[in-house]
Parts: structure tokens; sequence; C-alpha cells
């Protein structure tokens, strides 16, 4: 057995000379500089490289029509996976029903959610017309999940023509209990048609009676990635027990790991935090368990190949095989290896790398190459992050001309590399292969898919092809990331394999070379798939993100934060564009005490006055200027933002104790909110008006003017974000703005102030007034001049302005004010553990829990809560704590003393009538700081949860099923309505949630945080706001008032437009 591995340093790592090295390190540019590169350009370049002459393509593309035909001429001997993908690809409602079913059912353990699973996922699909339509006898059972029909019921007539119908019927007669069991064991015969054994010794007694040509085999442990220490000691003690099986069984086998059978190992199962920003983690922790585990493989003389995952874990991985291969005690070990993703931008230069590497340590390395797994996660991910192209190619044809690029180039580097195809594409085994010739490669296909495939294509090449098998392992319930990413690859429309056995579908329409068809396509994109820039279409640019796992990207922003934190920042009051205030006052630095973060100068009675007349004089010329003009100064205000997002980033760091991921997204959102409300002007805002309907003879329009002057009071917690979505809504409807900011951020606000003026609005139309709310804002409040405030902050605070407002003299006003929330999330029986674990960390702990969207009580369905509590526990152990500064922190500090007090009076409390959970670790850097160690309490009751608790405290209650309609009435109760979210895979069941809830936001299988403008406008409803919603079309036109005109043009002696109406249409 592997010894569990202790953290020492390996002996002196293998250098190379200076030539390799320096090949190392242009490859490893090269790597780095494709990962977003514009994807026209990186198609032309691998154009450039694929040089086949047209004979060489012909034959191919023949070869592989005669490959197609063969499969479909034995098509009575398709594997069933295959005729499983073919009948339910991802086009239709009964394939995507039985991919939730066994997403989800096997690890549902109570009855009750198991039937309502069942009942809502058969009753979506249309199951009569899979009847009867494959060949194959497994698919036609599962048409209708029933295996064990037979003993359920009689198969009469009906039956048979409408089991569908019949189904339906069924679940109500029987109560389900019966189709539960049914359906049940039908999803197990599906994992098990997917997964080659539920443990090692079975999967290898599996291999053992398969024929000599079968028993090459590549084991894969199934599951999710670590979120605890635990869960990765356990993937380790699991790889480890694998190795020595494996090695064990292939012992008497000859030819060296790359003949015999081999393991592939997935890095983020060996560490909770496998993730760029944690690389000093990462080196001290997970590097030592995967040496243990390659230097297991050596022993036991199998190949053990490093998974390819998510394209930000790739640098971070390249470090891994890199340090591994280096290592002296794995010298002169061929055995190991990794996989590369042809989706990728990155996979060519990523080639000459490997082959790099393996010439410097004098090894050859296995490289599996794959077309890649987590397509849809990329293009998404990379659209949420604002970056400037995708990491993967856009277009399938794109991928396969990679692909055959990548395969050129590993066939070339063969002194260095054994290449290894995974394939399941005709065009690609058949062009792949007279690539190779003679040279030392294999095949890979996926256990249960491709066998058909690979006999037709043996017998049309006529010679053996040597395939390896790519074997599953696990049990059913940890199926779901497996069959979810076979399907989403292997059973989309476009796919080879979900439609190369499809007689309707002509031959030529799947063996088709990718390069005629990437030279008929010159826009070298999805038409379809828009930049990430381009998310929102013309009207708006989506904001401008940064890409944290990217080293090139991270070094110079965080050499620039240094350099600029030894620069004193000074704020002041800005009235009528000049610096104003008080005598200069030191500004707390959340992450230290004993330095400032800068000083500040108060508005004096003086300045309140000077900045309320100046802004009602200029009111008036700024609303005539209408909407277009002012749209183009918000517009210039959002480039100026990205523009200056790391001097802001400091800021935010020093004044709030933002985070630097924190930061980032701050920006973005500010930059959103000005460019939003920029296309809102423009569409609301027009000089000439909206023309309403009416009688012929009449002309009516309606246009939108600023209410005058308007008092915005932002809070600490967003201080640049909610402070400038509040400026620009305001100006936007064409009123002035006296922006009153926390006093606790002053140089972030003063730093944004100075940007809006330098972006073209005039200092008599913004000014900023810095200190604290009484003396500030109190008398602004009581003045007749004010025409509306916008406010973002505690309930008190709100109802204090309110009351205010009332008792001023001069007209009614409008107050839109956003508050807090008591936020909870429900979590069933259905939802994926790992995916709550993340989803509620970021929730209740991001920001250090101070937003007023953050979770505040995890509801957990209490068949499930036993392992989801503990696993919120090891989690929580992996987070980080302190200086926001550092790129590897996850939770700054708290704002400041007072708010620290009350958080520890909280968990006081807590601490007496509450079940601590987990608390983490505030390591001795945060002793010169107000930080507060997150926590996580089980609690009885939600009654126990008096007030809104501001701050990194999550609390834990479980509920019966039956419970959650009182849970969700004692919520209502309390009278907050903000942010809401649901775990489930149950759609009824997050429709009536959302009918049940006040939540002014719901957010359903992901976090709760971070709405993003435009797309999750924000606000609440009861004690969370009054609305309209924040980045929402309701929300500007609160800001002005609705005039309209009406003009008799009958009135100066006829209706000339009358007259003249045409009869033609």
């Amino acid at each position: 057995m592997c010894a569990s591995p202790t953290v020492s340093r390996p002996g002196a790592p293998h250098v190379g000379t200076t030539g390799t090295r320096d090949a190392l390190a242009r490859h490893r540019a090269a790597i780095r500089a494709a990962k977003h590169e514009d994807e026209p350009q990186a198609v032309a370049r691998l154009r450039a490289t694929l040089d086949l002459d047209a004979r060489h393509r012909a034959e191919a593309v023949d070869l592989a029509q005669q490959i197609v035909s063969r499969s479909r001429d034995k098509k009575t001997e398709q594997g069933t996976i295959d005729a499983f993908l073919q009948e339910f690809g991802l086009s239709n409602q009964e394939g995507i029903a039985l991919m939730c079913l066994a997403e989800a059912l096997l690890r549902v353990p109570d009855r009750e959610t198991q039937d309502d699973l069942i009942s809502e996922k058969i009753r979506s699909g249309d199951w009569d017309s899979h009847l009867g339509q494959s060949d194959s006898p497994f698919v036609n059972a599962g048409v209708w999940a029933l295996m064990l029909t037979g003993r359920i019921a009689a198969l009469d007539e009906q039956i048979v023509r409408h089991p569908g119908h019949w189904l339906e019927k069924l679940i109500h007669r029987s109560g389900e209990p019966v189709i539960r069991q049914a359906i049940n064991q039908a999803m197990k015969i599906m994992g098990r048609q997917f997964v080659y054994g539920r443990s090692i010794d079975d999967a290898i007694a599996r291999r053992a009676r398969q024929p000599a040509g079968k028993q090459l085999v590549s084991f894969d442990m199934l599951g999710e990635g670590a979120r605890t220490d635990a869960a990765a000691q356990t993937y380790f003690d699991a790889y480890a027990g694998a190795i020595d099986a494996v090695g064990g069984a292939c012992r008497d086998e000859a030819g060296g790991p790359t003949r015999s059978s081999s393991l592939s190992v997935k890095l983020s199962a060996l560490h909770a935090r496998f993730e760029q920003t944690q690389e000093d983690r990462v080196i001290a922790e997970l590097l030592p368990r995967a040496r243990a585990l390659a230097l297991c493989a050596k022993a036991q003389g199998i190949q053990m190949t490093i998974d390819a995952e998510e394209a930000d874990r790739l640098d971070l991985s390249l470090t891994v095989i890199e340090a591994l291969a280096r290592d002296p005690e794995l010298a002169g070990w061929d055995g190991l290896g990794l996989a590369i993703q042809a989706y990728q931008k990155r996979a060519l230069p990523l080639i000459h790398w490997v082959a790099a590497l393996a010439r410097e340590t004098h090894r050859q390395i296995p490289v599996r190459l794959v077309k890649g797994a987590y397509w849809d996660t990329e293009i998404k991910h990379t659209q949420v992050m604002g970056l400037d192209d995708y990491p993967v190619f856009t277009r399938k044809p794109n991928t396969d001309v990679n692909y055959l690029a990548c395969a050129k180039a590993m066939i070339g580097h063969g002194d260095a590399l054994f290449p290894q195809f995974a394939s399941h594409n005709a065009h690609t085994i058949a062009l792949v292969s007279s690539l190779a010739g003679d040279a030392p490669h294999e095949f890979q296909r996926l256990h249960g898919m491709g066998e058909l495939l690979y006999k037709a294509a043996e017998e049309v090449l006529g010679r053996p092809i040597t395939t390896r098998i790519y074997a599953p392992v696990g049990q059913h319930s940890d199926l779901l990331p497996y069959l979810v990413r076979r399907l989403l690859e292997n059973g989309a429309n476009s796919s080879f394999v979900n439609r190369f056995m499809d007689a309707s579908v002509p031959v030529e329409e799947v063996t088709f070379d990718p390069l005629d068809d990437v030279d008929a396509h010159p826009l070298g994109r999805h038409a379809n798939i828009p930049l990430p820039l381009d998310l929102f279409g013309p009207e708006r640019r989506n904001s401008q993100g940064v890409d944290l796992a990217e080293p090139t990207v991270t070094g110079p922003l965080l050499e620039t934060l240094a350099s600029r934190a030894r620069i004193e920042r000074h704020a002041a009051c800005l009235v009528d564009g000049a610096e104003t205030g008080a005598a200069p006052a030191p500004v707390h630095r959340p992450a230290d005490a004993r330095v400032a973060a800068g000083t500040m100068r108060a508005a004096r009675p003086a300045d309140i006055e000077a900045a309320l007349a100046s802004a009602v004089a200029a009111q008036p010329a700024w609303d005539a200027r209408g909407g277009g003009e002012r749209a183009a100064i918000l517009r210039a205000m959002a480039d100026a933002l990205e523009a200056h997002r790391t001097p802001l980033l400091d800021l935010m760091t020093r004044d709030a104790g933002k985070t630097i991921a924190d930061g980032i997204a701050e920006v973005r959102e500010a930059a959103d909110f000005c460019r939003y409300y920029a296309v809102e002007a423009e569409r609301h805002c027009a000089v000439e008006g909206t023309p309403l309907p009416g009688p012929t003879g009449e002309a009516n329009r309606l246009s939108l003017h600023g209410r005058g002057v308007f008092l915005c009071i932002s809070p600490w917690n967003f201080p640049l974000a909610i402070f400038t979505g509040q400026i620009a809504a305001a100006l936007a409807a064409g009123n002035a703005v006296i922006a009153k900011p926390a006093e606790q951020t002053p140089l972030v606000a003063h730093y944004a102030a100075d940007l809006f003026l330098r972006a073209g609005v005039p200092g008599a139309v913004l000014h900023l007034l810095l200190g604290d709310g009484p003396t500030v804002a109190g008398p602004i409040l009581r003045d007749r001049r004010l025409a509306g405030v916008a406010f973002t902050g505690s309930v008190p605070t709100a109802k204090l302005i309110q009351r205010t407002l009332a008792e001023r003299d001069g007209a009614i006003l409008p107050l839109i004010a956003e508050t807090g929330g008591q936020n909870a999330m429900v979590v069933d029986s259905t939802a994926l553990h790992e995916q709550v674990a993340d989803d509620a960390l970021m929730s209740a702990f991001g920001s250090a829990g101070q937003r007023c969207s953050a979770l505040r009580v995890m509801l957990v369905q209490d068949s499930v809560a036993e392992p989801m509590i503990e696993m919120l526990k090891g989690a929580l152990a992996e987070r980080r704590v302190g200086d926001p500064a550092r790129l590897s922190t996850d939770i700054g500090p708290i704002i400041d003393a007072e708010a620290l007090a009350r958080l520890d009076a909280h968990a006081a409390r807590m601490d007496r009538e509450a079940h601590l959970v987990a608390r983490a670790e505030l390591p001795e850097s945060c002793a010169h700081g107000t930080y507060f160690a997150p926590r996580i309490y089980e609690i009885d009751r939600l009654s126990q949860l008096t007030e809104e608790v501001f701050g990194p405290v999550m609390h834990v209650l479980r509920f019966r099923g039956e419970d959650i309609e009182a849970l969700l009435s004692e919520l209502r109760d309390t009278g907050y309505g903000l942010t809401f979210g649901v775990h489930t895979r149950l759609e009824g069941r997050w429709e009536t949630l959302f009918r049940k809830t006040l939540a002014g936001n719901m957010y359903v299988n992901r976090n709760m945080v971070g709405a993003v403008v435009g797309s999750q406008p924000f606000g609440g409803t009861g004690l969370s706001g009054t609305g309209p919603k924040a980045g929402g079309p309701y929300y500007l036109p609160r800001f002005a008032n609705e005039r309209v005109m009406t003009v008799n043009t009958a009135a100066i002696g006829g209706n000339t437009d009358l007259f003249q109406l045409s009869e033609e249409t």
C-alpha cells in the first residue's frame, strides 16, 4: 500500500541544461499567451501548421465513410450506451428527464423526495415516441424506465401501445412506492452500463473476465473534487489502493507502463483548494500526495495519468507535473502521463512544452489527447468573468482541427511522447491512423462506447488498432459528474456519437473533413456565441474582468498594488469641483489599526450650504442636456473606472478591507451601472420625448425630467459600486447630486467622485460631502430644496430618513431605500452537496459576510443534514482569513470595532443557545485588525435569530420535508424579503417556493450573492427596501418626473396629416 505522504522536500531536482530550460520557458509563455487568444487568429495559426495535401485528406474522408457504413451494417452489435445516446440525446425532453433522474435519484435518501423527483421527470417526457425505436433491448426498457415492469403488472396491449400514459396512471394509482422501486432499479442498471465497477476490486475482476484485446484499461475513480481535507485524504487512499490493485493485477504483463493498465488521477480530488490563488498551499500540501502516488505507480510499474480539468486549473497542474517530472526519485519512469484537451486553444503549445519537459528529464511522457468535457462550463465561466475571449474554441470543427494539429505534433515528438488518442469519431480515427503509420501510439475509448466503431475501423484499415478502454470506477450514486459530462460531450445534436449510427443521417454529414468546414467559415468563431464583452449586445458592453488564475496577469497586478500601498491617500469634500472641508483626520484601516488608510476632510456647515445652493442652480441646465449627452458622460465614466481599476483596488483594500477578488467584482459592477443607466437615459430621457397614441389632429408626447437635487447616501460595504450606481442613476435622469458616502470609506468615494468629474459631469452638478450621517445628511434631509433621496443601509436609518422627510415642509419626496435581509437558503435531499458547499460558503462568507444579500440561515432537509453539515464544517476549515491585499485571502476583516463588537455579542449568545459547528482559524497576523473568525452555528428554530447578523456567521436549521411551509411562513413573518436561495433538482419545488417567498431575488442551484446589473436587478420588499430594483428597467424612472405635452395640431387650420392619408398599407 502507498504510504501517506509527509510534507518534506524531495531530493535535488533534475534541472536540465540552459537550452532546455529556455525552451521550456518559451513554451510555458506561449501556453499562457494562448489562453484567451482571439479565436480566428488561433484557427489561422492551426490552419497554417496542418499542411495536409488534398489526396491525404480525401483518403481519410473515404476511409471514415467506409467505417461508418460498416458500423451501420453491424448495428445489431451496437453497444448499450451508444444506443442510449443515439435515442436520448439532449435534443429531446426525455433525454433531459433521464439525465436528471440519473444525476440525482440515487443520492436521495428519503422516499418522499424520490417520489417527487420521479413523478416530475417522468411526466415531463413523451415516452411513447421512443418505444421500439432502438435496436437495443436496454434502451427500449429504459424508455419507460421500468426494468421490473413484468413484476408490477401484466403488459396488456394498452401498456405496450402507450407506456408513458400507463406510467403516469400507475404513479397516481399505486401511491408511487412500486414505481419508485422500479425506477431506482432502472437507474442502477443504467449505472452499471456506464460504470466499469463499483470498486477497484470489482473493476479488476471484470477486466480479468475480458478477452485479451479488452484488457488494456485506464481506470478512473469517479467523484467530485474534494471540498474538505478529509475528502482529499479519502481520495488519496482510494487512489493509492487502486494503484496497488492495478499493479498487482498487471505484474506479470510485459511491455512497461504504456502496455499495462493504468490509473487516472484528478488533482482537484487531492486538495480542497486546487486553484491558482492557493498555489503556495498546493505545492506544500498537494504535491507530496501526488508524489507519493507517483512513487507507488513507479514501484508497481504502471502508468499514472494526471487528468485534465477546468481551464483555470491548467497552469497550476503544469507546475505540479513539472515538479514530479524533475523529482530524482521518479527518474527513469515512463509512466507519468497527462491528458490534454483539444478544445483549449493552448493545447498545441502545451504539447510542445510537455515534449521539452520529457527531453529535459530523460523520459517518455504518455499524453492522452481528448476533445474536452467542460465546454459549456468554460463558456459560461468566461462570460461571467468578463474576459477577452474564451479559453476554448466556440465551434466544434475548430476543436476538431486543433485535435488533428495536436495529433500530428504528438506523433512528431515520438521520441519524447507516447501518443494516446481518445476519440469516438471515424474521421479522426482514419486520419490519425494514417498520420501515425507504424509509429508507437494507441487509441482510447470510453467503457460501453465505441467498440463497434473500432471493430469496423480495424476491418476497413486492415490492421489491428491498439485500444485502451477508459473505465469509470465508483458507486452509482457518484455517477453525476461523469454521466452528465458524457451526455454533454456525446449526446449533443452535433456530436458524431449521437448521429453516426442514425441511418437517416447521410454518411457524408458525419464524416466531413473539419478543415473544409473551417475554410468555409471565415468568421472563425460561433456566430451565436458572443464574445464575453459583447454579452449584452450592441446596447452596452459587458464590464471587463481580470483572470486571477493567470500568473502573467496576477504578477504585475500584485506588484503594482504593493507599490501603491506605500503612497499616502487623502480625501476631501468636492464642492463645485474644488476640494474643501475641515482639518484632515485619520481614516481607519480595517486590516491593521496600526497603519492609517489615509486622511479625510469632513464637510463643514458652509460646505453643505454651498453644495446645496450650487446643485439647485445647476440642475435645470443639466436636465436640459438630455439623456443622450448624459449617457455619453456615463459611458466615459465606465471606461474611466476600468482604466483606474488598480488604484481603486488599492483604495478598497485599505479603506474597506476588500479582498482583491471582491474589489475587482465591485469595479465591474460600478462600470455596469454606468453603462446600463446610460442606455436607460437614452431610452427614457431623450429631449424629444416619447410619442403617445391619440386621436387624429393631436400630438402627445411623454418626457422624463430630473426632479431636482438628489441626496445619495451609500454604505461602506460597497463603497464603489453602490456609491457609483446611485449617482449614475440620479445623474442619468437629469438630477444634480449630493453624494454622502459612509464615513468609514471616504477614500474610495473621493476617488470615484473625481472620476465622475473628469468624465464630464460638471462640478456644480455633482458634489461630494464627507462625514457622519447626522452632521452631513441631517441638514440636507430637512431642507426644502431637496427633491429625493437614494439610500442603502440599515432599516433603523432608513426609517429615520423616512420620518425626517415626512416632518419637513415642502413636497412629498421619493425615498428609494435598499436595506438588509434575513436571507435563507433551502437545501433539499436532491441537492448535490459539493455544489451546495461551494455556493453556501461564497454566499455566507464572501466579503466577510458584509453584504445585505449574504446567506444568514441554511435550511437543510433532515435526511441529508449530517453529511451536508460535515462538509460545510470541513470546507470552512479550508478558507483563509487574513490580509485582503494577499491574493490567497478568502475572507478579510470586519469594517470597524463597532461592527466587530456586535458580532462578538451575537457569537457569545449563540455559544450559549446554539451548537457551534465550525469556527475558522484566525492567524496571528490578524491580531492588529478588526477580524472576526467566521463560524457556523446549528440552531433549533428561526426565532433564535432576532435581527440581521451582518458578518461571517452562517446558521443552519434542519427541517423535515413536511415542515417547509411553516418555515417559509416564519421567514415571511420576519418582515424581510431580500434574497432567497434554493438547491433542488425539483423544478416544481423551486417554482412553489418562488411563489411563497417575499424575497426580491431568488437564486436556484447557485450562490445567492453578486447580482449582475441588467440580468438580476437587485432589491427587496418589506423591511428589505422600497424598490424599485437597482440595475433594472424601473429604477431610473423613479428618479424622474413625468411630463406630458399635448398639441392640437389641427388648431392652425386643418388636419393636413389626415388630408394626406393614403389608403395603401
